[in-house]
């Protein structure tokens, strides 16, 4: 059963995919609570989108890697339920393991896993109660794959995919839809046109958005990504490994 929801949650809200999640959400209706560390960012889209779509919507300024200001958005969910989650907030530092500082890919997997598992938990039981909701969880193809140059990033993204799928089907027929959206390269900046390589983030929040909906529990937009897909998972992890390696060994070297 599709599901068409009146109030959401965005995370990573002030640009990006976030932002065009809060966009088409906007435009069908929904009240949102738009989440981001950028306030300013957020007034701004906030008032667009009240002016152009005449929802409601509430700002909330919070750095999910903190934990007080995380609580507050944990409290949130709890204490005025929303009936979709979007799990959006997400970043990955480029280079060598090694060579990156190790407190920044700490940050990395607090905001990447712990704070999405966190809110998820804090909106999830209420769903379930009312047998009605979604979730969806923005991962990336880079979690079906070896990453080298982005180990951590990829990891995350590879604990959210899998996170994501279980949970999909621990509430299966319970009213409670849980998506995995895994996008491969998307311009985030800007609205290009799409390529065999780049797709454009309204493409992917609106096929996370119909995915979450239809109660699937995985999503990969763009025709190229879904053909790649059954590649990764049957090809040789020997082989997999090394033209990983390569691409990253040709992208440090073009820096």
């Amino acid at each position: 059963m599709r599901q068409a929801y009146r109030t959401a949650l965005v995370t990573g809200a002030s640009s990006g995919i976030g932002e065009s999640f809060a966009r088409l959400l906007a435009a069908r209706g929904a009240d949102l609570v738009i989440v981001a560390r950028r306030a300013a960012l957020l007034d701004g889209l906030a008032r667009e989108l009240v002016e152009r779509y005449r929802v409601a919507v509430e700002v909330v300024a919070a750095d999910l890697t903190d934990p007080a200001q995380r609580g507050e958005v944990e409290e949130r969910l709890r204490a005025e339920p929303v009936e979709l989650l979007v799990n959006n907030a997400g970043y990955g530092a480029f280079g060598a393991f090694a060579d990156l500082d190790l407190d920044d890919q700490l940050r990395e997997i607090e905001l990447n896993v712990t704070a999405l598992m966190r809110l998820t938990h804090a909106a999830l039981p209420g769903m379930l109660v009312r047998r009605r909701g979604g979730v969806l969880n923005v991962a990336s193809m880079a979690g079906f794959a070896p990453s080298p140059g982005s180990a951590t990033y990829g990891a995350t993204k590879a604990y959210v995919a899998a996170f994501s799928e279980s949970l999909h089907a621990e509430v299966a027929g319970r009213g409670v839809h849980v998506t995995a959206l895994c996008p491969g390269f998307t311009r985030t900046e800007d609205d290009g046109a799409a390529n065999l390589l780049w797709l454009r983030r309204a493409d992917v929040a609106r096929a996370g958005l119909d995915a979450v909906s239809a109660g699937r529990a995985l999503c990969v937009p763009g025709a190229q990504y879904k053909a790649a897909l059954p590649a990764l998972k049957i090809m040789p992890r020997t082989v997999l490994r090394a033209a990983a390696n390569r691409m990253w060994q040709q992208a440090a070297d073009s820096q």
